[in-house]
């Protein structure tokens, strides 16, 4: 990655950024109360961030001009689905909507139809109401503050603090399955982190935290861009780890998973499938759907029926008299 010098989103940002301060704004080391050893804290911090100045990728919500509603729209499509997925969806996302007020003037079926296949659709509406709030409550500028962030609809814990740490350069705990993963092999010497954040989990993020701001945030952005590229959920790339000589869980011989068994991403068949197909149908219809039309997508009418009532439940379709359907208007 080579660009600009600030902290944007998920994973993080892409510029390079000085390396440790040393002296009083250094980072801490992790308190021997918290279960770990002194300067673990410190023994991580610099070869992950160096790691990242040389391999963080070069993702376009990462850049300066991307701005704190480019990183938003960024973490909500990247919940659950892969990069090269988000990529098209986001630039087509942005260059319509560059501003949370222009989403916000739309209707929130306008976010479900451009979603496209990113899977997930109430994460459309989850931001559309989010742009709603900031062109309401905070004159349509993204908030600064994490308390504020937490209060937008459809905004929770992870994605509050990795706002306001990539957006912002804030000092939060930023935890995604891809740090979680990192700390759990690293400090905690298990293969996977539990299915669930823990407690725990987060008590160990916040203690691993470099004290000063800019460094906290780059820590955050470069710990979630090696779980993504190099400590990876399968075939991961020890030696090209940058901390892989004080990794506990290879040190200890990479010990195999001994925990509840971790959820799989079945899709084929489901429910989320066919909630899919119905959804194609009438994101690509700029006029209301009759039932017979969507009643061809899916052969199995006790099934086909499920998932669109779920679909109106949800908020994502509306449905009309005459057995007509449309994405939702208000």
């Amino acid at each position: 990655m080579t660009a600009p010098t600030k902290p944007q989103t998920q994973p993080e940002p892409r510029t390079r950024q000085p390396q440790e301060p040393s002296g009083p704004t250094a980072p801490r080391a992790v308190p021997e109360a918290d279960g770990l050893p002194h300067g673990t804290g410190a023994d991580l911090h610099s070869p992950v961030i160096s790691w990242f100045d040389e391999h963080a990728r070069d993702l376009p919500w990462r850049h300066p001009e991307a701005g704190p509603w480019g990183v938003m729209v960024s973490e909500f499509m990247l919940q659950q689905t892969p990069v090269n997925r988000v990529l098209p969806v986001y630039e087509q996302w942005m260059a319509r909507w560059p501003r949370p007020a222009d989403l916000a003037q739309e209707a929130p079926g306008e976010a479900v139809r451009a979603w496209g296949r990113l899977g997930y659709p109430r994460r459309a509406l989850r931001l559309h109401g989010a742009a709603v709030a900031i062109a309401e409550r905070h004159g349509g500028d993204v908030p600064t503050d994490h308390a504020q962030l937490l209060a937008l609809p459809g905004i929770g814990e992870y994605t509050a603090a990795a706002v306001a740490s990539f957006a912002y350069g804030q000092r939060h705990a930023v935890l995604d399955t891809n740090v979680r993963r990192v700390l759990a092999r690293a400090v905690t010497g298990v293969q996977y982190p539990p299915n669930a954040t823990t407690a725990a989990e987060r008590r160990l993020a916040r203690a691993l935290l470099p004290e000063e701001e800019r460094t906290a945030a780059r820590w955050a952005a470069a710990s979630m861009e090696l779980g993504a590229l190099v400590c990876t959920a399968k075939n991961e790339s020890c030696h090209r780890c940058p901390i892989a000589a004080s990794c506990a869980w290879r040190l200890a011989g990479k010990p195999e998973h001994d925990g509840p068994p971790r959820r799989g991403q079945t899709y084929a068949g489901t429910d989320r499938q066919v909630r899919g197909k119905l959804l194609a149908v009438l994101r690509e219809a700029h006029a209301p759907v009759p039932q017979a039309t969507l009643d061809r997508v899916w052969h199995e009418p006790v099934q086909r029926a499920r998932a669109l009532d779920g679909l109106v439940a949800d908020g994502l379709v509306e449905p009309l008299p005459d057995g007509l359907y449309r994405l939702p208007l208000s």
